[in-house]
């Protein structure tokens, strides 16, 4: 090794440490530096945890008004927005075809009563003819062919006589079909309420619901609404029949509407799959309490479903609990003139959710148990006495900075501030 290299070294080892100890010194003496704090009371307040979903208003009660036979609309008696009473005519479709079949049924209706006549007439003929062959057979006056022959004669025509009247029959409800599809060119309003779709115009086509869905216009009872709201997978387990809700309409900002869960989907509605952005959700209907007729079909909504309530219990502001190893709390490697390190118990993560309490002298991390959690603040089930002083901001305080005896600055709004030596 050269003698310039040797210099170096002997130089620069005790440079480096002097380096090393004084930024020792200012990392120590910054540590000992009060934290700016923002600081509140714990207090026992009535809690509410809430699921918030978004969706869309639907009548609790609607029906969607299909053609069951396909033909050309030729009268339609209302438009959107108006109000029919059960039994309202509504649409005339051409008929002329319907007629046609009907009076072809009927025909063919009676010309096979015509030939079932015919067929019982016969039959009675032979039923004579074998009954009096039957009488002479037995007097030993007529021969056996004779009788099996008029015996056979009878027995053909009571069955063809028979066939004759399922042929009545046949054309009996063949009849009655006919009537049945030309009822039906003529639709009546199933339910009283309002015209809140039109699909058609007179002049189009009604394709009859046996082929596809094909729905010419929707009544529906406005006096009744719902949301409709899509829940996510995660948080559907939480929502049960009966809960309460409020619900927002964004075409009126200024108001919230009450409702109740009424109805929970039990298979879930994917979207987007095999993406990213693949989502399962599951419908939720909450009915709303009050009647508002301005309240639309389609209306964006959105809903927050309390799923669960505490009364007069402990909570504390959201931002208060931190997530931190027991290391970033200073529970090990105390300082010797610190009383005894505080024990956490850390999850399978290796973190504990505590709660920065304001003392004498210093702060100091509370592990605490939390319940549930509205969208401000959260329940504390161990850890915390009621009117503790309790580090409430800033976020870097509670998430970084503080730890177990930092000295801090308590700087309330309209409050003198007050230090902690």
């Amino acid at each position: 090794m050269s003698k310039t290299k040797k210099r170096l070294i002997i130089f620069g080892v005790p440079v480096l440490l002097i380096v090393i100890v004084a930024i020792v010194m200012s990392m120590r003496n910054n540590s000992e530096e009060a934290v700016s704090v923002k600081t509140a009371r714990a207090e026992r307040q009535k809690i509410a945890e809430t699921v918030t979903a978004t969706g869309r208003i639907q009548p609790k009660t609607q029906v969607k008004i299909s053609a069951d036979v396909a033909a050309k609309i030729t009268k339609i008696d209302v438009k959107e927005g108006d109000r029919v009473e059960i039994g309202t005519f509504l649409i005339q479709l051409d008929d002329k075809r319907y007629l046609a079949l009907v009076e072809s049924a009927a025909a063919n209706k009676r010309a096979v009563e015509a030939n079932a006549n015919l067929a019982k007439e016969n039959m009675l003929k032979t039923e004579k003819d074998y009954l009096r062959t039957k009488e002479l057979f037995n007097k030993k006056l007529e021969s056996q062919a004779v009788f099996d022959q008029y015996n056979a004669a009878y027995k053909v025509e009571k069955a063809r006589y028979q066939s004759a009247l399922e042929q009545v029959d046949q054309a009996d409800a063949s009849l009655n079909q006919a009537k049945d599809d030309l009822s039906k060119t003529t639709i009546y309003a199933p339910m009283t309420g309002t015209i809140s779709q039109l699909n058609k115009e007179m002049g189009e086509i009604a394709l009859g619901s046996q082929f596809q869905e094909d729905v010419i216009l929707v009544i529906s009872n406005l006096s009744g609404m719902e949301a409709l709201v899509d829940v996510d997978e995660n948080d559907i387990v939480s929502i049960q029949l009966g809960d309460s809700a409020t619900i927002e309409v964004d075409a009126f900002p200024d108001m919230v509407f009450k409702g109740k869960v009424t109805e929970i989907a039990n298979s879930a509605k994917i979207s987007a799959t095999g993406t990213t952005d693949q989502k399962t959700e599951f419908e939720v209907k909450i009915a709303i309490s009050s009647s508002d007729m301005r309240l639309r079909p389609g209306m964006t909504s959105s809903a927050d479903i309390v799923t669960e309530t505490r009364e007069n219990t402990l909570v504390v502001p959201i931002q208060s609990v931190a997530v931190r190893t027991p290391n970033q709390l200073g529970s090990e490697g105390s300082d010797a003139d610190t009383t005894e390190a505080p024990k956490y118990t850390a999850d399978k993560d290796g973190f504990v959710q505590i709660v920065f309490v304001v003392g004498e002298n210093s702060v100091h991390a509370n592990q605490v148990v939390t319940g549930i959690q509205s969208e401000t603040h959260i329940e504390i089930v161990e850890g915390l006495q009621e009117a503790d002083e309790i580090v409430t901001g800033n976020y870097r305080a509670i998430s970084q900075l503080l730890q177990n005896n930092s000295k801090v600055i308590v700087e309330n709004e309209n409050k003198e501030n007050l230090t902690t030596n």
